[in-house]
């Protein structure tokens, strides 16, 4: 009965983002919140933009319905119901942060890096106040350095590093899901059950996202959906003492980071859209996964040609291989 009920709650995030969300892509053309669909030969802005905000929507409302649950049926009154507040609570601010960032416009410059920077280190607050996490790493006790540390420098870099990898038609969705869910599948063999179905929650309001982001998107995600995706990460990580999984799992971000660095983080990860469907590299040298990702597809397709649901694939199965490496060598699975 226990397994139905918290169950419930992963249907509920699914449910409440699968059916709002035709809501939000009427209204955001109605009031002008559309955007170019970069990849697209013709970019006309007709794409509903921020949608993530409602993909964030149906994460809380399926978390409030699990404190629901544990609060007025099973009677809970656990430190657990403490750390899911400190969850919300970033998820909340993060979002926030993101969804700001949308309305400034990244193509007019949006926020600054240092803005974006010192405002998404606030998200770490209810995390670092209540002492989250087990500040032993590799068999160090760091004390208070791991609250006031570890614990800013983890929901900063996975929160920004995140936003990086993005930009092809469910690609963010679909990493999220990837992430989260082996995230969620570690958390519950090594005990953590809750901690998994807070992972699972977040998954499923993705998987219903990406119900209208898969190309050719209906809707694109904006900061407010990768934000809410690199805390919750984050969180994660923290909260099952997963640090070092969750950094293995972000090599794609890491490889992505290094290169955005080489373009001083001016240069763009799309592709050079063709009348056909078909993308060619944006530039001479690589500035971004996706770019790897289109010059090796163009060698191996017979037809020399490459899609956007191509890039995406590839980036994904990329990410499927380094999450069953790391499972397996950290002898998770």
């Amino acid at each position: 009965m226990v397994s139905v009920w918290l169950f419930g709650t992963v249907l509920v995030s699914f449910f409440v983002t699968l059916f709002i969300m035709p809501f939000w892509i009427r209204k955001a053309k109605q009031i002008g919140l559309v955007w170019e669909n970069m990849n697209k030969f013709n970019k006309e802005k007709n794409m509903a933009g921020s949608g993530g905000t409602i993909a964030v929507l149906g994460t809380l409302i399926g978390i409030f319905v699990y404190i629901a649950i544990q609060t007025f049926v099973f009677k809970s009154s656990d430190g657990v119901i403490t750390e899911i507040f400190a969850i919300v609570s970033s998820l909340f601010l993060v979002a926030g942060i993101g969804l700001i960032d949308d309305l400034f416009g990244w193509q007019r410059g949006g926020m600054s890096i240092r803005s974006r920077l010192i405002l998404v280190l606030f998200a770490a607050i209810p995390l670092m106040v209540i002492n989250a996490g087990n500040s032993s790493i590799a068999g160090i006790n760091l004390g208070l350095l791991y609250p006031l540390i570890i614990i800013p420098l983890g929901v900063v870099g996975a929160t920004t590093t995140y936003n990086f990898l993005a930009g092809y038609n469910g690609l963010e969705a679909r990493q999220g899901i990837l992430i989260l869910g082996a995230l969620a599948l570690a958390s519950y063999l090594q005990g953590n059950s809750w901690l998994s179905l807070i992972a699972l929650i977040m998954v499923a309001s993705l998987v219903a996202f990406y119900v209208f982001n898969k190309y050719p998107a209906k809707v694109l995600p904006g900061d407010v959906m990768t934000y809410s995706i690199g805390i919750m990460i984050a969180a994660i990580a923290i909260l099952g003492n997963l640090e070092l999984v969750a950094v293995l799992f972000f090599i794609p971000y890491i490889i992505e980071t290094i290169l955005k660095a080489r373009g001083g983080l001016k240069k763009y990860s799309f592709g050079k859209p063709n009348p056909d469907g078909s993308l060619d590299l944006l530039y001479d040298k690589f500035y971004g996964l996706e770019h790897i990702a289109l010059y090796v597809l163009k060698k191996i397709k017979p037809s020399h040609k490459v899609y956007e649901k191509d890039v995406v694939n590839l980036i994904n199965g990329f990410q499927i291989v380094i999450i069953l490496l790391v499972l397996l060598f950290m002898h998770i699975i």
